[in-house]
């Protein structure tokens, strides 16, 4: 019977999710308790009148981050623990996510989830293409859904301008309009012919068996590598090494070693390095 119930309360639990997040008085997101980091002296982050309600998003109020030019380029706002956002479990009805951005300058915008344990599979960044106007831009967790940084979130982390090149001043930024959909969408926020940054996205679909595929962004012409690893950190498959030209670029893993012998179920890790950059996320095996 005890374990009959607690398998009833963890149901219940991961569906507690508070949504859609806006600011606007009664809404959720506007009375959270919401934590500023990395960003110098973290000033908080405000509630103010739409600074412009005549566009896309005619909200009366949005969140207002000032990101300090001595900040961290990763400083960013996050919920909670166990409170504001609830608890919740990504699955095929929630895992597409939009959020509007007013923004004066061109960089990432990164969200991000977090267990209570503060396991997170990492954030997905999205650049805005706009300044001076309200964005909607669209970010894809559905290869996310069944790993355990998944099951059980209860935080939600934003980072407003996200910018690896650093700062030249103190930028100010507005988002608004947090939203969870459904579907597994094929999403087209690269509307530039180069990409902006370097990055890989999370593998697609994830779990996989045993196909999987890998999409990254080259914003330069340079050697691409590309690894496998276990969890041992012993190298399983080496799937690119190569120059390789500026563009938005992917490649297939059909789960096989460097000898084409297939690998066992399990958590792998892939890393891409090009140049200086280099990135490391998670992918599950089953079989």
């Amino acid at each position: 019977m005890k374990k009959f119930l607690f398998i009833v309360l963890l149901v219940g639990v991961c569906f507690g999710q508070n949504s859609p997040i806006d600011f606007e008085t009664g809404g959720h997101g506007s009375t959270w308790t919401w934590t500023v980091f990395e960003n110098d002296s973290n000033p908080p982050l405000e509630i103010v009148t739409n600074p412009n309600a005549g566009g896309i998003n005619s909200s009366a109020t949005v969140a207002k981050f000032t990101a300090l030019q001595a900040g961290q380029p990763w400083a960013g706002c996050e919920s909670l623990h166990g409170s504001d956002i609830g608890t919740f479990s990504l699955n095929v009805t929630n895992s597409i996510l939009k959020i509007m951005v007013y923004k004066t300058v061109i960089s990432d915008v990164g969200l991000k989830f977090v267990i209570p344990t503060s396991g997170s599979i990492g954030e997905i960044k999205v650049a805005n293409t706009l300044t001076n106007t309200w964005e909607e831009l669209t970010f894809d967790f559905s290869s996310h859904i069944g790993l355990l940084e998944a099951i059980g979130i209860d935080q939600i982390v934003v980072f407003p301008d996200f910018n690896t090149a650093g700062r030249t001043q103190d930028n100010i930024l507005y988002f608004d309009n947090i939203s969870f959909s459904s579907g597994t969408v094929s999403i087209d926020n690269n509307s530039e012919t180069i990409p902006y940054s370097f990055s890989i996205k999370q593998n697609y679909p994830n779990p996989f068996n045993p196909v999987t595929s890998l999409c990254y962004d080259l914003p330069e012409d340079g050697l691409v590598n590309i690894t496998i690893y276990d969890m041992m950190g012993r190298i399983v498959k080496t799937i690119v090494n190569s120059s390789q030209t500026t563009g938005y670029k992917s490649i297939k893993w059909n789960a096989t070693n460097d000898r084409n012998e297939p690998v066992s179920a399990g958590l792998y890790l892939y890393t891409i390095q090009a140049g200086e950059f280099r990135q490391t996320k998670k992918m599950v095996l089953l079989k």
